[in-house]
């Protein structure tokens, strides 16, 4: 399968490149992430505080709260940027291609298995912190929405029906529901081991449970191999 995503078969406008303050606000938030990531690692959930992240970061507390509202914040920023980029990369799907495979191509399009490192990382050492933890499952949540628009935005210009909302919400549950399920079987065989082999298994887990999910929950369908 062709790394290259194929043309948007709509009629939206090119993307404005972002500004120079967008791209400045966009480094900020990375940092916060990136400080707050390497102290879970050093220090271990709930050892640190919002002020050992902006030290890290090199900013200020009260720039800290431009960006997030607690450290549990800063960290599911993680899991949020790997589902804004599986998102991103739906978006680039044909309009006229079935939902649920868009949702299993975007994933394959994340070829690299590190690009689920972070968030790997992140979930395994939630598991012991009933904080940290709510705020992965928060940010999971949070994602529901977003694939809520982005379903609505492509029956929006294949179809000249009314949206089924509750179809909207269903599907937007059941792959939210599938990648948590993807994450829990992951841990379940792999535990805290970010090796190169076990993040390629999680990846081809979230693949399979889109695939799953897509063939109506068949057992003997063809999920395993990676048509990347």
């Amino acid at each position: 399968m062709s790394t290259t995503p194929p043309a948007i078969a709509d009629s939206k406008q090119p993307a404005t490149s972002p500004s120079r303050r967008e791209l400045n606000k966009a480094a900020t938030r990375q940092a916060i992430s990136d400080a707050a990531l390497q102290l879970l690692r050093s220090k271990g959930p709930g050892n640190f505080t919002v002020e050992d992240i902006a030290e890290a970061a090199a900013i200020s507390r009260r720039t800290f709260f431009n960006y997030f509202s607690s450290t549990e914040a800063a960290l599911a920023s993680v899991t949020h940027g790997f589902l804004d980029n599986a998102l991103a990369q739906f978006r680039l799907r044909p309009a006229d291609e079935p939902i649920l495979e868009s949702a299993r191509a975007a994933l394959v399009q994340l070829a690299d298995p590190m690009t689920v490192a972070p968030m790997a990382e992140l979930y395994s050492l939630a598991q012991s912190n009933p904080q940290l933890n709510r705020s992965e499952l928060e940010a999971w949540d949070h994602c529901t929405a977003q694939i809520i628009e982005a379903a609505r935005e492509r029956f929006a210009r294949t179809s000249g029906g009314e949206l089924d909302e509750l179809y909207l919400r269903a599907l937007a549950g059941s792959v939210i529901s599938c990648g948590k399920a993807a994450m829990d079987v992951w841990f379940a065989q792999h535990g805290a081991d970010l090796s190169a082999k076990s993040l390629s298994k999680l990846r081809q887990l979230l693949i399979d449970a889109m695939g799953l999910l897509g063939s109506g929950f068949t057992p003997t369908a063809n999920l395993s191999t990676d048509r990347h």
